[in-house]
């Protein structure tokens, strides 16, 4: 089982643009372009970049899609912050 995971994320308030985004992304955009113009984390600014992060460091919803979704998919979950478009590029 996969203790560490590295993903990067788009953090939005409306599950609309989360799902538009999502869109956006199946049909070739840039995550990192995407992350910059819209996420609310600080993490937009690097492109939405999370760099690698252990099991239990992210809340449990984030979690679960972190260390169980398919990689290099884009996933949508929502937090307490707001809906996440998450993409995993790895787990170690």
């Amino acid at each position: 089982m996969a203790s560490t995971a590295h993903a990067l994320h788009i953090l939005v308030k409306h599950k609309e643009l989360a799902e538009d985004i999502i869109q956006q992304l199946k049909k070739g955009a840039k995550f990192h372009v995407l992350a910059k113009k819209h996420s609310s984390c600080p993490s937009g600014k690097k492109g939405g970049d999370l760099g690698e992060f252990k099991r239990g460091q992210m809340v449990p919803q984030f979690d679960k899609v972190a260390f169980g979704a398919e990689i290099l998919e884009p996933h949508l979950v929502k937090t307490k912050f707001g809906w996440h478009v998450i993409k995993v590029l790895y787990r170690t």
